[in-house]
């Protein structure tokens, strides 16, 4: 009793909170195209990734498959269950290996309701996914599906996130980057060679992105 009265004393600390085990959360480890949750499963926690990209997909009636968004370090994924979600609205996979840790439902909304601190950095967090879903939105209805795939490609890098970009990431299939575009692989393929011989990119044990592919979004 005394030890845990102590703990209580201690200032809470986010980045502890989310980079520890502890009492309703563990870390866990994924592989490559390992699903995290599917469409369909119970509701029942909210992850925090530390390591790796993770891809969100959904599946319609008719088996047809969309990209929603991709995800890496720093960000929180599930956070649908906080809102009475009773089962998964889409299918979570590891696009790469990836350690993150899972909070329980009823951990997490003790741990918000008590400790501003946290409650700030997921606000942030719901925040900065709100801004990129309209940033999304106005992307599909008014840039061509160049720009669309050098803004994707930039965002897989981190270019523009406050934590250091990764420069190459991970491998990730044409027909992926088509789906998050919204065009055919066959225009990604030659967009990704033309990007190639400007040299805005780079294939070499992955796809290397350099700050001058910037201009390609940034031009009219």
């Amino acid at each position: 009793m005394a030890l845990r009265a102590y703990e209580r004393q201690l200032a809470f600390d986010p980045k502890v909170f989310l980079a520890t085990a502890g009492a309703g959360r563990a870390i866990v480890q994924y592989r490559k195209n390992n699903a995290v949750f599917s469409q369909g499963d119970p509701a029942d926690a909210i992850f925090y990734i530390q390591r790796g990209k993770v891809k969100i997909t959904v599946v319609s009636k008719n088996g047809k498959e969309a990209v929603l968004t991709i995800l890496g370090i720093n960000d929180f994924l599930g956070e649908g269950c906080l809102t009475g979600q009773p089962v998964r609205l889409a299918t979570a996979t590891a696009l790469s290996e990836c350690s993150m840790i899972r909070i329980s439902k009823k951990t997490m909304v003790r741990v918000l309701r008590e400790e501003p601190t946290l409650s700030e950095v997921f606000t942030a967090h719901l925040l900065s996914r709100i801004i990129r879903v309209e940033e999304d939105l106005v992307d599909q209805l008014f840039n061509s599906s160049e720009k669309r795939l050098a803004r994707v490609l930039l965002l897989l890098a981190n270019f523009g996130k406050e934590q250091k970009s990764e420069p190459v990431i991970p491998r990730i299939s044409q027909e992926t980057l088509a789906e998050m575009v919204g065009t055919t692989r066959p225009r990604v393929n030659f967009f990704l060679n033309k990007f190639r011989k400007l040299g805005f990119i780079d294939y070499n044990g992955g796809l290397k992105v350099h700050n001058s592919l910037l201009s390609v979004v940034l031009h009219d």
